[in-house]
């Protein structure tokens, strides 16, 4: 039944990559910031979005927060982000970067190790830094374009190129191959809550600072994946709140 479930998900995440069609990546990303031919429908996906946060999401989340330090969910965190090593080091495989790909693989055996399982990070003090990479910016990388902007369901900001590559990358990760299905609701209900938790003050912020919040959340997704295709963002610290405005969730560096 997996075998299925996972040819099925290669299948429908190369289907949506190819829908975005060719394009030079850098500039067709920029483009794409503009080209919302479904904007009416992804309004309502987000004004839906929205309002799970702010009655559900959000409550939670500050709750959340008040119960546990900050060092806490800086550890859960880096262990949901342990758990993405082999998305991570495929993808830059898939993308020629052998040295990243074997630093992923250290970085997993020192975390996983002296890190216990994952839920400190002695790899990053080591040199081994935290790389960002998905399907969706190897697409972009082999020169595929964005294709049309999409808000997901509960998911938030994508396009088809992007869509696609998230399929993929949920076949490449632990989940369907380690955890059965009936745990992976409040796994991720966990790791969204903690998110959401890291980012309380840079939503509000971000909501009180914009005219058009759905404009500024799907130029703000533009701009970040732009920079992660052509391997820009060089800050190596610890930033939740590029979660935001990024499905993918991962939070560091290239």
């Amino acid at each position: 039944m997996r075998k299925g479930m996972i040819a099925a998900g290669l299948t429908v995440g190369l289907l949506l990559a190819a829908m975005a069609g060719p394009a030079c990546a850098a500039d067709g990303d920029a483009r794409a910031a503009d080209y919302d031919p479904i904007e009416k429908v992804n309004r309502g996906i987000f004004w839906f979005n929205d309002h799970a946060d702010v009655y559900v999401l959000e409550p939670v989340a500050r709750a959340w927060h008040w119960a546990l330090p900050d060092p806490v969910e800086t550890s859960i965190a880096n262990f949901f982000s342990n758990l993405r090593f082999p998305i991570v080091m495929t993808n830059d495989l898939l993308q020629g970067k052998v040295k990243p790909a074997a630093m992923d693989v250290g970085r997993f055996m020192v975390n996983t190790s002296f890190g216990v399982a994952g839920f400190f990070d002695p790899a990053t003090g080591w040199g081994l830094v935290r790389h960002n990479e998905d399907f969706g910016q190897t697409l972009g990388v082999w020169g595929v374009g964005p294709g049309p902007y999409l808000v997901l369901p509960l998911f938030g900001p994508s396009n088809t190129r992007d869509t696609g590559g998230l399929v993929v990358d949920y076949v490449l990760s632990v989940y369907p191959w380690a955890v059965d299905s009936w745990i992976l609701i409040p796994v991720g209900a966990v790791s969204a809550v903690n998110t959401r938790a890291q980012i309380l003050q840079e939503v509000q912020d971000a909501k009180q600072a914009s005219l058009d919040y759905y404009v500024f959340v799907r130029n703000a997704y533009y701009q970040r994946r732009i920079a992660l295709v052509n391997d820009q963002q060089e800050d190596q610290g610890h930033r939740p709140t590029e979660n935001l405005y990024d499905l993918t969730g991962i939070e560091d560096t290239k």
